[in-house]
């Protein structure tokens, strides 16, 4: 580890030990005095109390102090204020005290507060609680805080008490009762205090106190709610089909003799005996269970206990009489999602499925389409509806209205597409399904056709070093794909699809009950090509044609309500065949049989997984995962005369517990994971054999506080060619301020490079593959490793009265021994080597989300990139990488008809900036390239008409510029020559694409 990487990491140790053993607090109080004598004895006296700083103001009368909350608190700092001589707005001294003050410090007592005034002149006050128990919590208090006598009245909510007022003032004494943990018409009990009473004492904090002579109404010797007391229907909160078995459960266990929750309304209808059980009692219960009610409000740690799906919107009101909430895939439909400004719910905890025991799937529902705000690292949740505001077929075309991921052309003549994020590649980033692996080894290249954009229930995007619980080769990121699953109700989702390059698909998606503890996933997806395109009249397919089967079967079980245990089974099965090349190719006729240059590329891959889990019961924070899958991939393909084939065989497994260290502020998680790859290559007339076993360990520990979040955790991996890999990574979040937040991450990760399978967009060209003084155990290379650094700020405001942020981030990912592919050493020839110098990436990034007016959104970001490589013609710029990039995301909808019916517009605008190009010097003149590409702009935009809430039409267009690379294959006229060359792209090879759609719901 070098220097800066050991000054990071300890900074980032220091800088966290600080925030938590630095907690402060800051408060104002009034405090009388008179001069600058005065001034030094209150801020001596506030400082003797145990503020760390204090200034007061003689023209205000005002004291600012900071002190630390575990150590003293404002009432004993005014407390010793008011002992010095000096009134205050809790205390009053002593007239003996005030008395003994220098003649320039006796300030004027006339002007008391006139909430003292009346408080000394009676001695009758309004105190708040619930029961018997609050009553004699109450007296008690009221006696041992100075009063001769005291008793409090249930029905008036009233404390009537005698005092000797030149011993102690009733302000002491009602603080003391707010101590305690009682409201009282001078002061609030702190929350925490409120919170940790039982639960029968927990009285309602928001009516205000009742009117002299009035009195409050009491059922079962408790305060009986007003709202409640002639209706047997109540405002519960929920999110899904599981809040409602729970809520219901709770009910009848309560003593409700009938219980039934409404979804949509948020209405919780039962019938009890009012002479047996109140509805106060069951209203509480359910609030013990984890569910918000009009009476009473769950504890954070029960609700953040809750499985994710149930995780409900807290800060919304509840629904007025016959209003309705609105519901999307048996599930309420977030803030985010309605593009309304409030969205802490759907981001606090909610990352995946209706239960998640730490990367076990048990059933499914639509993440929102926001940055999570209780996240400690950066991770955007992508939902389904994001997904439709483009032609989406597949992974590769998900990210078209995402600032975070550049997505581009590879290679002109296979038409394959990359993924690149913080500036480097996509094979540096985790790209994993359901939280398996999933595009990594043979199918770097192709992988991301393999995922239908229908088969998408969410995507969750983390940027930097995400979790140690998933594996080691995250360097840049994660990108987890969720697939469609269950969600209450029975669906089935048909999409047919076709653009004017002759390219057509169809999806078909079902998701149903099979019993009340089993359900299913069907999903189907078959597309073809099969129109020859070739606009720019070079005798080569502009892109291949081919078709596509695939074919995935989902079974979820789930009884975590009851016995604990939930688990998921998948198998998935995908035939992928493409033809590209010259025009004039005959795929009917071998290669060596003709003189055109032709391309075959022939993909069979089977897939099957499980992941079941524990929840242990009486604690939901407790449980135990184990996730498998099996992946076989075959590749059959050749390039003109060069043929590629081969095969991968890969197990997996993850055993993860979690649980917690004495509350649920301290969780951590420990497990053990293993890998087995079988990798069977043929180049040309080579042969490449390998088999990897990676047997690892790891730990993960997560302290949450009241504005800080903290992961930190670590892997070691036994690589049986790597050796011994430590991964430690850390990530912090500090909310500076309840809409400013702070992130910041590090980590490292390592990966063993797959130089034919990533290298294949240049495999259409003549160059010859090479390793360079290879001494590894992989392709003679060693393991690539990286550390990944970064900073990020979010920033909330309003904007014309409607939310607004901003997210500036900044990553910088340092290599050692990366793996360089060198385009420069010659343009006959692709040489592959272990880096010997300085590589890195620094990537920069603003994005700015802002809602102008009603239902138009607009995101607009900014990306700056520098990424270098020490080469063996020196350090330069890695090629293909824009330094500039800028984004902008419009997106309108009409209001919802009484048929769910509107109409949504989308447009997307890209500017890609000049590019590196790889250095071809040596090539003749015609077949040279400039130093760097041209800049261009890019616009995407879509048309969909909602007829109601089952069908959808939709058309768009991308690539509305119609900006196309100049000659993107190099001496396409002789592909069997020396200089021919297809892996020279920058920029699109085809013009404005149409294209049309239609989704309907059964």
């Amino acid at each position: 580890m070098n220097i800066l990487q050991k000054s990071i990491l300890l900074f980032s140790l220091c800088f966290t030990y600080l925030l938590f053993a630095q907690k402060t607090t800051s408060e104002t109080a009034m405090v009388k005095g008179n001069c600058g004598m005065c001034k030094a004895r209150i801020e001596t006296a506030a400082k003797d109390a145990g503020a760390k700083m204090a200034n007061w103001s003689a023209e205000t009368q005002k004291l600012k102090m900071e002190f630390d909350p575990s150590k003293t608190s404002e009432s004993k700092i005014l407390q010793k204020i008011a002992e010095v001589g000096h009134d205050n707005e809790l205390y009053k001294a002593e007239t003996d005290t005030y008395s003994k003050l220098p003649g320039c410090c006796l300030y004027d007592r006339e002007n008391a507060t006139e909430e003292s005034s009346n408080i000394e002149n009676s001695n009758e006050f309004s105190v708040k609680g619930h029961c018997g128990m609050c009553k004699s919590r109450i007296e008690t208090t009221a006696k041992k805080a100075g009063a001769t006598s005291a008793t409090w009245d249930l029905e008036y909510q009233k404390l009537t008490m005698d005092f000797d007022a030149s011993k102690v003032s009733a302000n002491e004494i009602l603080q003391k009762i707010a101590d305690a943990g009682h409201d009282n018409e001078m002061y609030k009990a702190k929350d925490s205090t409120y919170d940790a009473l039982p639960d029968c004492c927990l009285y309602d904090r928001d009516s205000e106190f009742p009117k002299n002579g009035k009195k409050v109404e009491i059922e079962n010797g408790h305060v009986k709610s007003i709202a409640i007391k002639n209706s047997n229907e109540f405002s519960v909160k929920g999110h899904c089909g599981m809040c409602k078995s729970r809520i219901e459960t709770t009910a009848k266990k309560a003593g409700a003799t009938s219980a039934t929750w409404d979804l949509e309304y948020q209405k919780l209808t039962m019938d009890f005996d009012a002479s047996k059980v109140s509805a106060n009692e069951i209203l509480q219960k359910i609030a013990d269970a984890g569910h918000d009610n009009e009476m009473y409000k769950a504890k954070d740690s029960t609700y953040d206990a809750l499985p994710d799906c149930c995780l409900y919107d807290r800060d919304s009101a509840f629904p007025k009489d016959g209003e309705k909430v609105e519901i999307e895939n048996g599930h309420v439909k977030s803030a985010t999602e309605k593009k309304e400004t409030t969205e802490e719910l759907t981001e606090e905890k909610k990352i995946q499925q209706e239960k998640n025991i730490e990367g076990v799937t048990i059933l499914g529902s639509k993440d929102p389409t926001a940055l999570s705000k209780k996240n400690a690292s950066l991770t955007y949740n992508i939902s389904g509806k994001e997904l439709l505001k483009a032609a989406c077929c597949n992974l590769s075309e998900s990210f078209e209205t995402n600032a975070t991921v550049d997505v581009s052309y590879s290679n002109a003549v296979t038409g394959t597409k990359q993924l690149r994020m913080l500036g480097l590649d996509q094979k540096y980033t985790a790209l994993t399904k359901e939280l398996l692996p999933e595009i990594r080894g043979l199918a770097t290249v192709y992988g991301l056709n393999f995922i239908p954009g229908r088969w998408i229930g969410g995507i969750q995007l983390t940027k930097g070093g995400s979790t140690v619980v998933n594996g080691y080769e995250s360097i840049t990121g994660q990108i987890n794909t969720e697939l469609v699953k269950f969600n209450e109700k029975p669906e089935t989702n048909l999409n047919i699809f076709g653009d004017m390059n002759g390219r057509g698909e169809i999806n078909l998606t079902h998701t149903s009950a099979l019993t009340e503890k089993w359900n299913q996933s069907i999903l189907l997806h078959g597309n073809a090509t099969v129109a020859e395109q070739d606009y720019n009249d070079d005798g080569f397919l502009d892109q291949p044609t081919g078709s596509q089967i695939n074919a995935a079967y989902l079974l979820n079980y789930n009884d975590l309500e009851n016995s604990g245990f939930g688990s998921h089974f998948g198998i998935n099965f995908l035939k992928d065949e493409r033809n590209a090349g010259q025009t004039a190719f005959n795929k009917q006729l071998d290669q060596s049989e003709q003189t055109a240059y032709g391309v075959g590329i022939d993909i069979s891959r089977f897939q099957v997984w499980n992941k079941t889990g524990y929840v242990f019961k009486g604690k939901p924070y407790q449980s135990i995962g184990l996730l498998n899958q099996y992946t076989y991939h075959q590749q059959d393909s050749f390039f003109g005369l060069r043929d590629y084939f081969g095969k991968q065989n890969t197990f997996y497994s993850n055993l993860i517990f979690e649980s917690i260290i004495g509350n649920t502020n301290n969780k951590y998680k420990i497990g053990a994971s293993f890998l087995y790859d079988t990798f069977d290559e043929d180049y040309i007339a080579q042969n490449y054999k390998r088999t990897e076993t990676v047997p690892g360990v790891f730990a993960e520990y997560t302290l949450t506080g009241e504005k800080y979040t903290l992961v930190a955790g670590a892997r070691v991996d036994f690589h049986n060619l790597a050796g011994t890999q430590f991964s430690p990574r850390l990530n912090f979040k500090y909310d500076i301020a309840p809409k400013t937040i702070l992130r910041l991450s590090a980590g490292r990760g390592f990966r063993t490079a797959n130089i034919f399978a990533e290298s294949q967009n240049y495999m259409a060209s003549n160059r010859t593959f090479s390793v360079l003084n290879g001494t590894g155990n992989i392709y003679g290379l060693e393991p690539e490793i990286a550390w990944n650094y970064g900073a990020s700020l979010q920033q909330e405001f309003k904007l014309f009265d409607r939310k607004s942020t901003i997210v500036a981030d900044f990553f910088r990912t340092d290599f050692k021994n990366q793996v360089l592919a060198d385009l420069d050493v010659s343009p006959q020839s692709l040489v592959f080597y272990n880096l010997t110098g300085n590589s890195f990436a620094n990537s920069l990034q603003t994005q700015w989300d802002f809602t102008p007016f009603k239902n138009f959104d607009v995101r607009v970001a900014y990306k700056y990139y520098q990424v270098e490589a020490n080469y063996i013609s020196g350090q330069r710029e890695v090629p293909f990488i824009s330094k500039n990039r800028g984004f902008a995301n419009f997106a309108y909808s009409t209001d919802k008809n009484e048929k769910q019916g509107n109409w949504t517009f989308d447009t997307t605008l890209n500017l890609i900036g000049e590019q590196r190009l790889p250095d071809l010097s040596n090539n003749p003149a015609p077949f040279q390239l400039a130093k760097y590409s041209p800049s261009y702009f890019t616009m995407n935009a879509q048309i969909a008409r909602n007829f109601n809430d089952k069908i959808r039409l939709y058309i768009g267009a991308e690539n509305l510029t119609s900006y196309m690379q100049d000659n993107p294959i190099i001496d396409a006229q002789n592909p069997f020559s020396n200089y021919f060359d297809g892996g020279m792209v920058y920029a699109p090879i085809m013009p404005t694409n149409a294209y049309v759609g239609l989704d309907v719901k059964f």
